[in-house]
């Protein structure tokens, strides 16, 4: 493969107008693909195989035009000291706003609150549901904005008037002055990395070429695929992130090849031989990461992890023939690796220095910050170790208490709407209000039907936690029955989550005597649901992901206890995030510092979220890393030596991209919206962990413990295995032809 590449990275630095311009074309054509192409629409989403989607199914048969699974909003009003909602001039002002929302698109039906008794015992509190025909997720932007804006004449009547409900469900998107920020501390560490503007905005422009095809083609396929803003929001998040990355690693092994003393098209070759293969695998395991939040069975998390999936293969192959040729236009503004800025006069002379002469002077160069510490860990491995480990498992403690759900209006910011409708109707009518239950009955194959009904009812109304239970609502056939349930505890409490299941087993107890079956769903009941399917997924999502990257790992570096170390180490970096974001998001411990205002359960997507992005970032400091120790010991350096070599060369640039990363997510933390800062939150602490704790200090401390052990491979399964080359052994025959079968033979030596 290095050999491949090599030849790959000098083609397109000779043909760089050719290259540059089928990517600019390929641009050309998705944008302008983009732009015509048909509006996606709403977006379905559904979670096979729970049994909330197949009460929602029932009810779509039982109940036709029904949309039991559509949006709900509410609008919530308050009434003015010494006034009650009861008033003639504020049921006026109610009524009014109740006929505008009525002629809304979308809309099925709108509750008058003085004829379905929603008006709070007190009076003062009062509020009308508004059924839409789809999800909330699906209602058109049009539609919330009328509905965040119908009780505009009510306020100006003087009434207190907010708007919660699932139809707002949408997220706000990030702060932008976070954003920025990040993106400027990007810059500002590629410059500082890379050693000038040039070379800085070479990883920037082509990340941005990348995520553009990507994210374009995402829009040309949504209507198609049913694809969602969450799908092309992914995209470019991760392929932003391994653009920057990849672009990052070949740019930075292009200087240190010519403080070499080769010439630009002859390290070019050797940057995307060597950095470039490392590249390729790095790739493959987010690649892995991604595609495999398939095995969870939700069709939405599929299609947002292929769409994902598939902009970083386009990042792969924009950074194995876009950067060596924009590096063939940049020419001599890219300087070798620790080169300073010259005189005229210097850089004349420098001119005239041979090949020989750097390469004598790169040996003689004073040890970087890497060589530094590489060193200072081969001397106290156990003490490195034992720190690392023990800190990040201590901070890992707080995982044992997680708990899974999904945001609800009581998480959001109290300078919200929704959050203030959620307060004001647990104020008047209890906090299980904000969350109902909604119960279907089947009872087509029993003898009688309404007695069925009666029985489930009755069944219910002695369970714990229970407030209220509506009279069962039949169907036309009389076979099928809707009951409504309000808990005494508010959705996001394991208290509901409890009623959930004591329903549900009360169901399963109630069949054997009516022959009807219960099932509970509506929003509570499914982000229930969504919570335990995601939980279960978990384990096989990492034995799949983790599995399948040991093994590709296992051909990159040709060795068993390398891959081994990778994965613990990233699964303990995994669960010190968790425990970062349970501690602070559910527990409250140093909320303050970044505006959590209401702690609660940690978002159910959040561990298999992080899980995948964190994996693929983690292995691509890996492979980078020790890709370069490992040339290092195939060309003959000690086991200790090659671990302070891979530091010298590799060390900054990891850091590096860290540090941009960790800006990139950190900007997330700035939004008002709780599972937007806490993706930000915890994206940004798990590679903070992954990169300064695990591969920094607990990878060469293994590696220094381990010696040549590290590097130990089977006999049988070394011959078993594809020979891909990822340290660039095979480029050795470049620097002298008559050395090719020399080089085969060292190699040999080596793995002996």
């Amino acid at each position: 493969m290095a050999t491949f590449l090599y030849n790959l990275g000098r083609l397109a630095f000779r043909r760089r107008h050719f290259v540059a311009l089928i990517w600019v074309a390929l641009l050309t054509l998705a944008g302008v693909g983009a732009a015509s192409a048909p509006a996606a629409g709403t977006t379905s989403f559904s979670i096979p195989g729970t049994e909330a989607q197949k009460a929602f199914d029932l009810l779509e048969q039982r109940f036709p035009g029904a949309s039991a699974d559509g949006a709900t909003g509410r609008i919530v009003f308050k009434a003015p000291d010494g006034q009650k909602m009861t008033d003639a001039d504020n049921k006026a002002t109610v009524a009014k706003t109740v006929k505008e929302l009525g002629g809304g698109t979308e809309v099925v039906s709108v509750t008058d609150p003085f004829t379905t008794n929603a008006v709070s015992k007190d009076g003062s509190v009062a509020y009308t549901s508004v059924k839409y025909e789809v999800p909330g997720m699906e209602l058109a932007d049009s539609t919330r904005e009328s509905l965040e804006a119908a009780g505009d004449d009510a306020r100006a009547a003087g009434l207190t008037v907010d708007v919660g409900g699932d139809a707002l469900e949408a997220g706000a998107e990030p702060g932008a002055a976070g954003e920025i920020v990040g993106i400027a501390i990007a810059a500002v560490v590629l410059v500082i990395t890379l050693g000038s503007i040039v070379a800085a905005g070479l990883p920037l422009l082509t990340a941005i070429i990348g995520v553009g095809i990507g994210v374009s083609t995402i829009t040309v396929l949504a209507k198609a695929l049913d694809l969602g803003d969450t799908t092309s929001t992914l995209a470019l998040m991760i392929g932003l992130a391994v653009g920057i990355d990849y672009a990052l690693f070949i740019v930075s092994r292009y200087r240190n090849e010519l403080a070499e003393g080769r010439d630009r098209e002859e390290a070019a070759g050797r940057a995307t031989g060597t950095a470039g293969s490392a590249v390729v695998f790095a790739g493959l395991t987010v690649v892995i990461a991604l595609a495999g939040l398939a095995v969870v069975n939700v069709p939405m998390l599929t299609k947002m992890g292929l769409a994902a999936a598939g902009t970083v293969v386009i990042a792969v192959l924009i950074a194995l023939t876009m950067i060596p040729a924009m590096l063939g236009y940049a020419g001599r503004k890219i300087r070798p690796a620790g080169e300073k800025r010259k005189s005229s006069k210097e850089r004349t002379s420098s001119k005239e220095q041979t090949s020989s002469d750097a390469a004598t002077s790169q040996k003689q160069a004073k040890p970087n910050m890497g060589t530094r510490w590489a060193s200072f860990v081969i001397r106290r491995p156990v003490a490195v170790l034992v720190l690392g480990v023990v800190g990040l498992g201590a901070i890992a403690l707080p995982a044992t208490q997680l708990e899974l759900g999904l945001p609800d209006d009581g998480s959001q910011p109290t300078s919200t709407t929704q959050r203030r409708a959620y307060d004001t109707l647990s104020e008047g009518f209890g906090p299980g209000f904000n969350g109902p239950l909604m119960i279907v009955v089947d009872a087509k194959d029993s003898d009688d039907p309404t007695a069925a009904f009666g029985d489930v009812a009755d069944g219910i109304k002695d369970l714990k936690d229970v407030v209220t239970v509506t009279p069962p609502a039949p169907n036309k056939a009389g076979d099928t029955a809707t009951i409504t349930v309000i808990p005494n505890s508010k959705p996001s409490s394991t208290q509901t989550e409890d009623l959930v299941h004591a329903i549900r087993d009360k169901g399963s107890d109630s069949k054997a005597d009516t022959d009807a079956e219960v099932l509970v769903t509506g929003t509570t009941a499914m982000n229930i649901d969504f919570s335990q399917k995601l939980n279960d997924a978990l384990v096989p999502y990492l034995a799949l992901v983790v599995g399948l990257a040991f093994l590709l790992l296992i051909v990159v570096f040709r060795s068993i206890l390398v891959p081994l170390k990778a994965a613990l180490g990233f699964l303990l970096s995994v669960l010190a995030a968790l425990g970062a974001v349970v501690a602070v998001f559910q527990w409250g411990w140093f909320s303050g510092l970044i505006g959590v205002e209401e702690t609660g359960p940690i978002m159910s997507m959040m561990p298999i979220f992080m899980v995948g992005v964190v994996f693929g970032l983690a292995m691509d400091y890996e492979v980078f890393l020790v890709t370069r120790m490992r040339e290092a010991f195939v060309h003959g350096e000690s086991a200790s030596q090659a671990v302070v070599t891979g530091f010298r060369h590799s060390a900054r640039v990891v850091v590096a991209a860290a540090i941009i990363m960790m800006a990139v997510f950190g900007g997330f933390i700035s939004s008002g919206e709780s599972m937007i800062k806490m993706i930000g939150f915890g994206l940004a602490i798990a590679v903070f962990f992954d990169a300064f704790v695990v591969r920094m200090a607990i990878v060469p401390a293994v590696l220094a413990l381990l010696g040549k052990k590290a590097w130990w491979l089977p006999k049988w399964l070394d011959r078993a295995l594809p020979n891909v080359d990822v340290e660039g052994e095979g480029l050795r025959v470049h620097d002298d032809p008559a050395k090719g079968s020399d080089a085969d033979e060292d190699r040999e030596l080596v793995r002996v």
